[in-house]
């Protein structure tokens, strides 16, 4: 089995005790913070689920971007995602404003639909990649990605430059 995937496994065990993975077919779903979080769907659709503070819009904002991008979005209402995402592996000073899960990595932040892209075609080694904070630039804050913006790999070879487009 995929070291990545064994790692993400233990680190979904540990911070919620267990996770029962489904394959969900509502996309304005919105489960408790130990919901599913699968994304393995037959039909080719791409899955993703977000753990998020319920009252950020910047969120809800960017969720209805990856669905106008294809994506079935699973909303998870968590006060504590910021927890979760540093149990998960996501480095505290890259944090971003959401955690999301999609094809077994995480995903921190806004980051653009072109980048998740590139993430589950290429397949890395590592945890996840995380767009820090909350760029004014960036889906979710912004209608449309303007300018560049820098993302993150992090994982166990640390922490290196994902995408700076």
């Amino acid at each position: 089995m995929n070291r990545r995937y064994v790692l993400a496994s233990l680190a979904a065990l540990g911070v919620g005790g267990t996770f029962t993975f489904t394959t969900l077919t509502s996309a304005q779903s919105t489960e408790d913070a130990t919901g599913p979080a699968s994304t393995d769907v037959s039909d080719g659709t791409k899955q993703i689920t977000i753990w998020r503070d319920p009252g950020c819009g910047c969120c809800d904002t960017y969720a209805d971007y990856l669905e106008e991008n294809g994506y079935q979005v699973t909303r998870i209402d968590d006060r504590d995602f910021d927890k979760r995402s540093i149990e998960v592996g996501v480095p505290e000073q890259g944090l971003g404003c959401h955690l999301a899960e999609i094809e077994g990595y995480y995903v921190s932040g806004l980051v653009p639909s072109e980048i998740l892209e590139r993430l589950v075609t290429e397949k890395p080694d590592i945890t996840g990649i995380t767009l820090p904070g909350m760029p004014s630039n960036a889906p979710g804050m912004a209608r449309v990605k303007t300018g560049t913006l820098k993302t993150y790999a992090f994982g166990e070879g640390g922490i290196t430059v994902y995408s700076d487009e």
